[in-house]
């Protein structure tokens, strides 16, 4: 990764969420995985919550999120596979209102070194609602790791080069200020 040394870290307030039936947060190695690096980033973890494989809950929680000022971006984990229950893109893709096709894109060529076609199984998505960024992840700690690791650790670093979201911040809502 390629730092701007002139400029310093700024930290942005970030909420998790899971999205299983079974897991608890005694037993949620996604989201634990995802609120360590966080931390150990020097982001804020704003909030943490589970909810189930519903499309009503799943899209409340993340709206609102979205209209939490303290919260910058929302992660969430679970829920992008092809079974019956696997509801998360359909539940936060209308609400989106630019999507992120890059990140899919991204994600699965990082995946893909690791795991090879079977990533073609993830409906990995991301989009920005309410001027906050939305990334939406498979429920594996390993995904979870890859996508923060390689993608999100250095686009949430103001310092990355040659750019970054951070830096954007303060614009994603010019559209509703125009009159």
């Amino acid at each position: 990764m390629e730092t701007r040394a002139e400029r310093s870290f700024i930290p942005v307030g970030i909420a998790v969420l899971t999205v299983s039936d079974t897991r608890t947060m005694a037993d949620d190695k996604s989201g634990d995985t995802l609120s360590a690096r966080i931390s150990e980033a020097g982001h804020r973890l704003e909030a943490r919550a589970i909810v189930p494989d519903d499309r009503v809950a799943i899209f409340s929680q993340v709206e609102t999120w979205t209209l939490d000022p303290a919260i910058d971006v929302v992660i969430t984990t679970g829920g992008t596979g092809f079974t019956g229950r696997d509801v998360t893109p359909e539940a936060l893709e209308p609400l989106f209102e630019k999507r992120m096709d890059g990140f899919s894109e991204v994600f699965h060529r990082i995946s893909y070194d690791k795991i090879g076609t079977s990533t073609i199984q993830s409906r990995a998505t991301a989009g920005l609602a309410n001027a906050t960024f939305v990334f939406v992840l498979p429920g594996s700690p390993g995904a979870c790791r890859d996508a923060w690791d390689n993608i999100l650790k250095q686009q949430l670093d103001y310092r990355h080069k040659p750019c970054n979201f951070v830096e954007i911040m303060p614009r994603l809502d010019e559209h509703l200020k125009r009159g």
